[in-house]
């Protein structure tokens, strides 16, 4: 049996924490300070919503989409396809505002001036066609076995 060394923090780790705790002290003093501005229930609501609806909802979803693809894809293209969604999940969550049409302006056609429904559709095209470029390069070079 080996005995377990108790891993003991350094003064770098105390502090970076300590740095970090006075920023996060800074930010909610200043959430505070301009309530006018920056709505504090309104920010509390939100942030509670989201971490409810993220652990509730979008993790559960998401691992289980994980669980299905993992059954279904082959052995051979499943980190592959796995890459492939997680780079299109993430550029989907980033283009959500657009998509949704949040920050279109009246009378303003520049505010969102491209279709950004077809523009994630081309994204995630190229990356299941780079995706299939570098597995069938990857299949090529392996010896079956």
């Amino acid at each position: 049996m080996i005995a377990q060394v108790p891993h003991r923090r350094g003064p770098l780790f105390w502090l970076s924490a300590l740095a970090g705790w006075a920023l996060i002290g800074w930010g909610i003093r200043g959430l505070l300070h301009f309530h006018v501005d920056t709505r504090p229930s309104e920010l509390a609501r939100f942030f509670l919503g989201g971490a409810v609806i993220h652990d509730l909802v979008f993790a559960p979803v998401v691992l289980g989409a994980g669980v299905v693809v993992a059954r279904l894809t082959p052995a051979r293209w499943r980190a592959y396809v796995q890459g492939a969604l997680l780079v299109i999940g993430t550029a989907a969550l980033f283009a959500y505002p657009e998509l949704r049409d949040y920050a279109r302006v009246l009378h303003n056609p520049t505010s969102l001036p491209h279709n950004y429904t077809a523009n994630l559709a081309v994204v995630a095209g190229a990356v299941c066609l780079l995706l299939v470029a570098v597995g069938v390069l990857r299949s090529r070079r392996r010896p079956r076995s």
